[in-house]
């Protein structure tokens, strides 16, 4: 029978594939850990795998322990004249507990003292394909846990006796715990096996992967992930969501002036629609499933005349539900996803891999990606039918958005009519979509052929320097946006310049690229009229008025040298220099020639020279950004002057008493800049240099448990000075974040933002084990970004706890 999707802690969806990143476990090593690897870190690795392994196996059985203890004296009085229960419900849910116990008892009994007591020649792959072989018991346990929950609910609210039992059943506290106990309900319990099946498989993959090939362990515990997959598999219903990519050719009957994909919102859910705009009318439509080998059609939505199509402004529209955005975290899992299938297709190709797996491997891509496409836009663009509805999309774009609007726009000066089409004349519309459409293909990269550019991978330096041509004075800004994984983002914003027709902003932004292939710039009129709130997503609405687009031409940007242009828009001209640093390069880290300074330095001598834990420029910074900076929108993600950014350098490095009156009087998001300048400057990352490859494993652990005993270890690894400052940086963060509902930066964001800047490989690990541009983003940048992420958003982390404990075990099971 499939998996019952009724955990109370986690969804059940077991199945023989990596969480992290929809990998296949595969009983055959990973690339790399063959004969003649670093066996002492591989050895090292699996020491801490299976020391977070076994102490939650200890939970485990406590766990197991606590559902057995109320068994016994219900089975005492389900002889006597007042049962609580029937010997056969106690039967049914407590089916296979008992066995499953004795089995994971002996297995924690026979592991124990082989990890106290570790050395390199230690063996216990036979204790895992022992324990994989026991799996029937398993298999028995999950065919009757769905009666075993029912029962164990109809006892319960038959019964108060029961029902009170089943409610707070308490599980002991690991040895070392403080907590002595918890409570827990005995449907939380009964999960637990089922959760744990998996978790086993993934500590075997973990183990594996760590392990050289060449250990007396390796085919036990290749033998025994063959069980526990082969046994999930038996067991897991595979969900496989079939989508299907469209490409049609070009054709034209009626005059089609615009059509693409747009995400509708529609009954409180989001849907991918193509929508088409007609010289009248502009339709909005879905591609029809077809069997295989039919004729691909539209299936009309809804149309809307365009004699009949309002722009509803602010005031005027309707409050609507509030659009929740997807959690970063989840949008940031799914890049992952696609990064590494990008990965693993380009592996495929270099060894000539079979067409069918690539094939597979493109499918899974896209669906993420399409997943991706539909669950990130955010900005909100409404039309109205006077004679009827209204219709909200989400776009990830203010230009797209500012598209749509002006091509219906033009389209409506002329003379236009209101009609209601026949269904005849709708249907021969619709059927023409088919042909006319110009955008055939959802914008994802999978559907991008071979030969085509893969874009920049790296950063994109942009000053944005002065406007002209605007006829009249007005406070004016201007924003920066590229495209990645298919569609555009806003990556940067000047400061509003007030009251003039020729702003001068000379501000420097550093743009993250993902496979970026254009640069848009918008320019925008600010409104300060609080009666102009877009009641979708509850902003003021500010005027564009004028963008401009550029293509990011490889060979023109990649040079060292500032590049200057300028982008013509609706009459008004923006001058802007830019240049790119591709990720290799920006890896460079220049010591500084001259120690009395900070910037440069390393950390523990200026520490040491200043006689402080945390070094000055740190704790100045944090305290004014916590002053006066802690509800500024997009703190720490939107760049500061680089003038001003350079003048806080300066005086940091040369010590200057005027420091704390400069501070208090500068751009809050300058200072900000100046402490990511700091730490991107330091002549080696904070995590340092020698950890990074530990980082990276540690943080692709799928165990939960042995991922915390890593990485915590790793931490107590750093140099003090590092792990304090790093402890103090982690902290402010936090509190940055509990902010995030007025400054929108959540812990992700700021994981997104100091990540790359805290954690990197050195050079010359990079040149070792990175070929291509790509690659580098997929293995680098979202596991830098996940390491941080995951102590931001663990429970606080202290120094002197880290440093009393030798050994990290996880209470979290």
């Amino acid at each position: 029978m499939p998996y019952i999707d009724e955990s109370p802690t986690m969804s059940p969806q077991l199945s023989a594939r990596s969480q992290g990143g929809g990998d296949g476990i595969s009983p055959t090593p990973p690339e790399g850990l063959a004969p003649g690897v670093e066996a002492g870190k591989g050895l090292e690795m699996r020491k801490l795998v299976l020391s977070g392994f076994l102490a939650s196996e200890e939970i485990y059985i406590n766990q197991l322990e606590a559902l057995l203890l109320p068994m016994k004296p219900l089975k005492a009085t389900a002889t006597t004249s007042q049962p609580v229960l029937t010997i056969q419900q106690i039967e049914t849910i407590f089916y296979k507990i008992q066995d499953i116990y004795e089995i994971h008892k002996e297995f924690y009994d026979n592991l124990c003292p082989k990890v106290q007591q570790w050395d390199s020649q230690v063996t216990m792959g036979h204790l895992f394909q022992k324990l994989a072989s026991q799996l029937g018991v398993y298999k028995a346990f999950v065919d009757n846990y769905k009666v075993a929950l029912e029962t164990a609910e109809k006892c319960s609210q038959s019964n108060n006796q029961f029902q009170k039992i089943s409610e707070e059943l308490k599980v002991k506290g690991p040895k070392d715990s403080k907590d002595s106990h918890t409570s827990v309900t005995m449907e939380a319990l009964l999960y637990k096996p089922i959760d744990r099946v998996t978790r086993s498989t993934l500590v075997l993959h973990d183990l594996l992967k760590h392990t050289p090939v060449d250990h007396p362990d390796y085919p036990l515990l290749q033998d025994a992930l063959r069980i526990s997959q082969n046994f999930l598999s038996s067991i897991n219903e595979d969900i496989d969501p079939r989508r299907t990519a469209v490409t049609t050719p070009k054709g034209e009957t009626r005059q089609l002036v615009k059509d693409g994909f747009l995400v509708e919102m529609s009954e409180s859910s989001r849907k991918l629609r193509h929508v088409f705009l007609f010289t009248d009318v502009l339709l909005c439509a879905k591609l029809k499933k077809t069997s295989a080998g039919k004729h691909q059609q539209y299936d009309c939505k809804w149309y809307i005349p365009l004699a009949d199509l309002v722009f509803p402004s602010p005031e005027e529209s309707e409050a609507s539900p509030h659009v929740h955005p997807f959690p970063d975290h989840e949008l940031e899992d799914m890049k992952m996803k696609i990064s590494a299938l990008k990965s693993e297709i380009q592996k495929e190709k270099a060894n000539k891999g079979q067409s069918r797996a690539i094939e597979r491997l493109k499918k899974k891509m896209f669906e993420n990606e399409f997943l991706l496409l539909l669950n990130s836009p955010t900005i909100p663009f409404r039309i109205h039918n006077r004679n009827g509805k209204s219709y909200l999309f989400l776009l990830s774009s203010d230009y797209e958005r500012s598209e749509w609007r002006e091509a219906i726009q033009k389209l409506q000066k002329k003379d236009l009519q209101a009609f209601v089409l026949s269904s005849v004349e709708l249907q021969v519309l619709t059927g023409s979509c088919f042909k006319l459409r110009t955008v055939h293909n959802i914008p994802v990269t999978s559907n991008k052929d071979d030969d085509e550019s893969p874009g920049l991978y790296g950063f994109l330096h942009v000053i944005v320097h002065s406007a002209k041509g605007f006829k009249q004075s007005a406070n004016l800004y201007c924003t920066l946006e590229v495209d990645s994984f298919g569609y555009f983002v806003s990556k940067a914003k000047t400061r509003v310049f007030r009251d003039t027709t020729e702003p001068k902003w000379d501000e420097e932004f550093e743009i993250e690229l993902e496979g970026s292939q254009s640069l848009r710039i918008l320019c925008y009129e600010k409104c300060y009229d609080k009666t102009k709130v877009n009641k979708d997503n509850n902003e003021i609405v500010d005027k564009i008025m004028g963008k401009g687009q550029i293509q990011l031409d490889p060979q023109t940007v990649e040079t060292k040298n500032w590049h200057t242009d300028v982008i013509e828009m609706n009459g008004i001209k923006v001058e802007f220099s830019m240049k790119f640093t591709s990720r290799d390069m920006s890896l460079k880290r220049t010591p500084s020639k001259k120690q009395t300074g900070v910037f440069g330095v390393k950390i523990s001598v200026v520490t040491k020279r200043e006689r402080s834990k945390v070094p000055y420029i740190v704790r100045q910074c944090v305290e004014e950004v916590e002053k006066r900076g802690i509800e500024e929108v997009g703190i720490y993600r939107i760049s500061g002057v680089a003038t001003d950014i350079q003048a806080l350098k300066a005086v940091f490095d040369a010590n200057n008493k005027d420091i704390l009156l400069m501070l208090s009087d500068m751009d809050i998001n300058a200072i900000a800049g100046t402490l990511k300048l700091y730490f991107r400057e330091l002549p080696e990352p904070l995590l340092t240099d020698r950890l990074y490859p530990a980082f990276m494993e540690g943080i692709a652990l799928s165990d939960p448990a042995a991922k915390e005993n890593c990485m915590m270890h790793l931490l107590r690894s750093l140099p003090d000075p590092n792990l304090i400052t790093f402890l103090f940086l982690l902290e402010h963060l936090k509190r940055v974040a509990e902010k995030e509902p007025i400054n929108k930066m959540s812990l992700h964001n700021l994981a997104t933002v100091f990540g790359p800047t805290l954690l990197r490989p050195s050079e010359v690990e990079s040149k070792a084990h990175l070929t291509s541009a790509a690659d580098i983003w997929s293995h680098d940048v979202m596991a830098q970004v996940q390491v941080l992420l995951y102590y931001l958003q663990h429970p606080p982390i202290s120094f002197a706890e880290l440093k009393r404990n030798t050994l990290y075990f996880s209470t979290d099971v």
